[in-house]
């Protein structure tokens, strides 16, 4: 085992190297980097300034902005070295675990995701915890009362709630819950006055902001995982111990959470680092933005947008090192929950 752990770790390095080489590619082709976004921004100044005057000395003509000052920007940003130096530089500082500096912000990479940090987390938690609690008990009614109306009335509601958009809920939830009714608040985690609140307050108020964004995006997450728990049960069930243990006189309570409940939940326990992560990281980006919730989807999102390459590359180094770390500690996870597997 030790041997299996120590290659995957390795594997992680040249995993990590090809997605940020292909990324930081991808960066260099892209227009509207920082050193054009600057320029743009003074041209326009130079512009506006120009228009202002124009009524005593008369009109200029847009003046654009020399070649000294386009340099001093490139420096500025780090663009003035070649891009094979930049991408070293990088790294380095990436194995380091230095993200650096944004561009816009003037912020350290690692203290913007610890600022919207606590964001993902509350909407990540309650995702998981909320998904798993509601699909797993589901799931296993289902099993249990296979081809009944029940479950003919709990897959088709399952089934609809997976197939419309979280955001899509969200903006239903926002229009009837927080606008016509106005029984929950449109935006933000906590009221403005939250700091002055005691603590049971606190927590009354936090929980009447997180109510719809959590709906929201827990429906669509819970239906997958309590139709694998159904299929789950539903195979263990047909299998000879089962046959056995009934023969024998155990009582099917006894028969289902003694011996199906174990096995059947050996492929939900091993997905459940993954999904304890994802939650955190996927998904919420869209939710974020409908409901003015300033967490990392959001932050990467606008990053991307306002070509903040030190925030992109940071936060995407970070993210593969967490799938990578949590993939792998998804597959021991099979060797704990059961035995029978060994990776030798």
């Amino acid at each position: 085992m030790a041997s299996y752990i120590l290659k995957r770790l390795l594997l992680m390095i040249p995993t990590v190297f090809g997605v940020l080489l292909l990324t930081f590619i991808m960066v260099q082709f892209v227009p509207g980097g920082p050193v054009e976004q600057m320029v743009a921004q003074l041209q326009g100044r130079d512009s506006g300034g120009e228009r202002a005057a124009s009524t005593g000395a008369g009109y200029r003509g847009r003046q654009g902005v020399d070649a000294e000052r386009i340099e001093e920007i490139k420096v500025l940003y780090g663009f003035d070295k070649p891009v094979h130096e930049r991408f070293i530089q990088m790294l380095g500082r990436f194995a380091r675990f230095d993200l650096g500096n944004s561009f816009y912000q003037h912020k350290d990479v690692w203290q913007l995701v610890k600022e919207k940090l606590p964001v993902s987390v509350s909407l990540g938690l309650w995702t998981f915890f909320l998904s798993y609690l509601i699909a797993v008990p589901l799931g296993v009614a289902k099993a249990v009362r296979a081809g009944s109306r029940f479950d003919f009335v709990t897959t088709l509601v399952v089934l609809v709630g997976y197939a419309i958009p979280g955001f899509v809920l969200g903006v239903a939830l926002l229009v009837v819950f927080g606008g016509q009714l106005q029984w929950f608040p449109l935006r933000g985690l906590t009221s403005a006055n939250w700091e002055t609140l005691g603590w049971g307050a606190r927590i009354t108020d936090y929980l009447w902001h997180i109510t719809l964004p959590v709906t929201a995006m827990v429906l669509g997450s819970f239906a997958v995982t309590a139709v694998l728990t159904k299929n789950s049960f539903l195979e263990e069930i047909r299998k000879q111990y089962v046959l056995t243990a009934r023969a024998k006189g155990l009582a099917e309570r006894q028969v289902l959470w003694k011996h199906v409940f174990r096995n059947a939940l050996i492929p939900i326990i091993t997905g459940f680092p993954a999904a304890f992560i994802g939650a955190f990281f996927t998904g919420s980006l869209l939710i974020e933005t409908l409901f003015s919730l300033d967490g990392l989807g959001l932050l990467s999102y606008e990053s991307v947008i306002r070509r903040d390459y030190p925030v992109v590359l940071g936060t995407l180094y970070l993210f593969t090192l967490i799938g990578l770390v949590t993939k792998l500690v998804s597959d021991l996870c099979y060797v704990w929950v059961d035995p029978r597997v060994r990776f030798d």
